[in-house]
Protein backbone atom coordinates (compact mmCIF):
# COMPACT_ATOMS: atom_id res chain seq x y z
CA UNK A 1 0.00 0.00 0.00
CA UNK A 2 1.11 3.44 -0.55
CA UNK A 3 1.84 5.53 2.03
CA UNK A 4 -0.44 8.47 1.19
CA UNK A 5 -3.85 7.89 2.27
CA UNK A 6 -6.56 9.09 -0.81
CA UNK A 7 -9.03 10.27 1.58
CA UNK A 8 -5.96 13.02 2.38
CA UNK A 9 -5.65 13.45 -1.11
CA UNK A 10 -9.58 14.35 -1.63
CA UNK A 11 -10.11 16.19 1.53
CA UNK A 12 -6.98 18.48 0.72
CA UNK A 13 -8.01 18.98 -2.65
CA UNK A 14 -11.66 20.19 -1.75
CA UNK A 15 -10.15 22.01 0.87
CA UNK A 16 -8.63 23.94 -1.58
CA UNK A 17 -11.60 24.15 -4.12
CA UNK A 18 -10.78 21.76 -6.55
CA UNK A 19 -13.09 18.76 -6.99
CA UNK A 20 -11.52 15.25 -6.68
CA UNK A 21 -11.81 14.14 -10.13
CA UNK A 22 -9.87 17.60 -11.67
CA UNK A 23 -5.93 17.70 -11.07
CA UNK A 24 -4.75 21.16 -9.86
CA UNK A 25 -4.91 23.72 -13.14
CA UNK A 26 -1.31 24.42 -14.46
CA UNK A 27 -0.03 27.53 -14.21
CA UNK A 28 -0.42 30.06 -16.51
CA UNK A 29 2.94 30.45 -19.14
CA UNK A 30 5.03 33.33 -18.10
CA UNK A 31 4.22 36.77 -19.66
CA UNK A 32 7.14 38.70 -21.45
CA UNK A 33 9.09 40.27 -19.22
CA UNK A 34 8.32 44.19 -19.13
CA UNK A 35 11.25 45.52 -20.06
CA UNK A 36 12.36 43.31 -22.98
CA UNK A 37 8.62 44.42 -24.48
CA UNK A 38 8.87 48.00 -23.61
CA UNK A 39 12.48 47.49 -25.33
CA UNK A 40 10.52 45.82 -28.29
CA UNK A 41 7.96 48.38 -28.84
CA UNK A 42 10.62 51.20 -28.34
CA UNK A 43 12.26 49.96 -31.40
CA UNK A 44 9.15 48.98 -33.55
CA UNK A 45 8.50 53.01 -33.07
CA UNK A 46 11.85 54.23 -33.87
CA UNK A 47 11.65 52.63 -36.64
CA UNK A 48 8.50 53.75 -37.53
CA UNK A 49 8.77 57.57 -36.92
CA UNK A 50 11.61 60.03 -36.80
CA UNK A 51 12.71 61.76 -33.97
CA UNK A 52 12.41 65.53 -35.66
CA UNK A 53 8.05 65.01 -35.83
CA UNK A 54 7.88 68.58 -35.31
CA UNK A 55 8.29 68.86 -38.73
CA UNK A 56 5.83 66.56 -40.21
CA UNK A 57 3.25 67.39 -42.76
CA UNK A 58 0.82 65.13 -40.81
CA UNK A 59 -1.75 65.85 -43.84
CA UNK A 60 1.29 64.69 -46.33
CA UNK A 61 0.09 61.86 -49.00
CA UNK A 62 2.59 59.69 -50.39
CA UNK A 63 1.95 60.86 -54.57
CA UNK A 64 3.17 57.11 -55.09
CA UNK A 65 -0.27 55.81 -53.63
CA UNK A 66 -2.50 57.96 -55.24
CA UNK A 67 -4.01 55.52 -58.05
CA UNK A 68 -3.24 56.59 -61.56
CA UNK A 69 -5.61 59.28 -63.54
CA UNK A 70 -7.24 60.30 -59.56
CA UNK A 71 -6.15 63.28 -57.43
CA UNK A 72 -6.63 63.25 -53.75
CA UNK A 73 -6.98 66.57 -51.44
CA UNK A 74 -8.03 66.42 -47.93
CA UNK A 75 -11.39 68.44 -48.06
CA UNK A 76 -13.05 69.79 -44.48
CA UNK A 77 -15.21 67.49 -43.11
CA UNK A 78 -16.36 68.64 -39.45
CA UNK A 79 -15.62 71.90 -37.82
CA UNK A 80 -15.23 71.52 -33.38
CA UNK A 81 -17.09 67.87 -33.83
CA UNK A 82 -19.71 69.57 -36.49
CA UNK A 83 -19.99 68.37 -39.65
CA UNK A 84 -21.71 70.74 -42.23
CA UNK A 85 -23.68 68.93 -44.98
CA UNK A 86 -24.16 71.86 -47.41
CA UNK A 87 -20.33 71.68 -47.94
CA UNK A 88 -20.43 67.85 -48.29
CA UNK A 89 -22.91 68.25 -50.89
CA UNK A 90 -21.18 70.99 -53.12
CA UNK A 91 -17.85 68.96 -52.85
CA UNK A 92 -19.85 66.17 -54.25
CA UNK A 93 -21.23 68.39 -56.95
CA UNK A 94 -17.35 69.21 -57.99
CA UNK A 95 -17.26 65.41 -58.27
CA UNK A 96 -15.03 64.82 -54.49
CA UNK A 97 -15.76 61.40 -53.07
CA UNK A 98 -14.47 60.13 -50.46
CA UNK A 99 -11.52 57.69 -50.20
CA UNK A 100 -11.92 54.31 -48.95
CA UNK A 101 -10.06 53.46 -46.08
CA UNK A 102 -9.58 49.84 -46.89
CA UNK A 103 -7.66 51.16 -50.35
CA UNK A 104 -4.80 52.65 -47.54
CA UNK A 105 -5.45 50.88 -44.34
CA UNK A 106 -2.03 52.08 -42.92
CA UNK A 107 -3.20 55.50 -42.92
CA UNK A 108 -5.88 54.83 -40.16
CA UNK A 109 -5.20 53.11 -36.36
CA UNK A 110 -5.38 49.65 -36.32
CA UNK A 111 -8.70 49.49 -34.43
CA UNK A 112 -10.42 52.06 -36.28
CA UNK A 113 -13.76 51.38 -37.51
CA UNK A 114 -14.74 54.12 -40.09
CA UNK A 115 -14.55 53.18 -43.79
CA UNK A 116 -13.14 56.50 -44.41
CA UNK A 117 -9.79 58.42 -43.87
CA UNK A 118 -9.95 61.39 -41.75
CA UNK A 119 -7.85 63.85 -39.77
CA UNK A 120 -8.11 66.25 -37.31
CA UNK A 121 -11.80 67.19 -38.93
CA UNK A 122 -10.53 66.52 -42.53
CA UNK A 123 -11.49 63.98 -44.81
CA UNK A 124 -9.05 62.29 -47.74
CA UNK A 125 -11.28 62.97 -50.67
CA UNK A 126 -10.47 62.17 -54.72
CA UNK A 127 -12.08 62.81 -58.24
CA UNK A 128 -10.87 62.03 -61.91
CA UNK A 129 -7.12 64.50 -61.99
CA UNK A 130 -8.45 65.77 -65.64
CA UNK A 131 -11.60 67.21 -63.80
CA UNK A 132 -8.92 68.43 -60.82
CA UNK A 133 -6.55 69.86 -63.60
CA UNK A 134 -9.85 71.71 -65.48
CA UNK A 135 -10.83 73.55 -61.86
CA UNK A 136 -7.66 74.96 -61.52
CA UNK A 137 -6.79 76.12 -65.06
CA UNK A 138 -10.24 77.86 -64.50
CA UNK A 139 -9.47 79.37 -60.87
CA UNK A 140 -6.13 80.68 -62.53
CA UNK A 141 -7.82 82.59 -65.12
CA UNK A 142 -9.98 83.68 -62.52
CA UNK A 143 -7.36 84.89 -60.51
CA UNK A 144 -5.02 86.38 -63.40
CA UNK A 145 -8.46 88.13 -64.85
CA UNK A 146 -9.18 89.85 -61.05
CA UNK A 147 -5.47 91.09 -61.13
CA UNK A 148 -5.97 92.98 -64.57
CA UNK A 149 -8.97 94.51 -63.63
CA UNK A 150 -7.35 95.80 -60.50
CA UNK A 151 -4.53 96.98 -62.66
CA UNK A 152 -6.95 98.74 -65.34
CA UNK A 153 -8.40 100.54 -62.34
CA UNK A 154 -5.45 101.82 -60.78
CA UNK A 155 -4.02 102.74 -64.04
CA UNK A 156 -6.84 104.49 -65.38
CA UNK A 157 -8.77 107.37 -64.68
CA UNK A 158 -12.73 108.00 -64.88
CA UNK A 159 -13.81 110.91 -67.18
CA UNK A 160 -14.11 114.10 -65.54
CA UNK A 161 -10.58 113.49 -63.48
CA UNK A 162 -6.96 114.03 -64.18
CA UNK A 163 -4.97 111.87 -65.98
CA UNK A 164 -2.79 109.45 -63.79
CA UNK A 165 0.46 110.57 -64.77
CA UNK A 166 3.34 112.47 -64.69
CA UNK A 167 4.79 113.79 -67.96
CA UNK A 168 3.82 110.61 -69.87
CA UNK A 169 5.08 108.54 -67.20
CA UNK A 170 2.52 106.30 -64.97
CA UNK A 171 1.75 107.19 -61.42
CA UNK A 172 1.55 103.78 -60.98
CA UNK A 173 3.78 101.27 -61.55
CA UNK A 174 2.91 97.52 -60.38
CA UNK A 175 5.72 94.65 -59.90
CA UNK A 176 5.26 91.07 -60.52
CA UNK A 177 8.44 89.35 -59.67
CA UNK A 178 9.33 86.88 -57.03
CA UNK A 179 12.34 87.16 -54.84
CA UNK A 180 13.60 84.65 -52.17
CA UNK A 181 13.09 86.12 -48.80
CA UNK A 182 16.12 83.95 -46.59
CA UNK A 183 15.18 82.50 -43.75
CA UNK A 184 17.07 82.74 -40.52
CA UNK A 185 18.50 79.73 -38.90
Amino acid sequence: MSAENPKTHVAAAVAAGLSAAQPPAQSKPREEDPRARAARRALELREQTSSDDDGIDKFYIDPKIIPDGWSYEWKTFTVFGKENPSYQVAMAHKGWESVPRSRHPHLMPINYQGETIEREGQLLMERPLEITQEAKARDLRIARAQVRGKEEQLGGAPSGQFERDNKGAPLVNVKKSFEHIPIPE
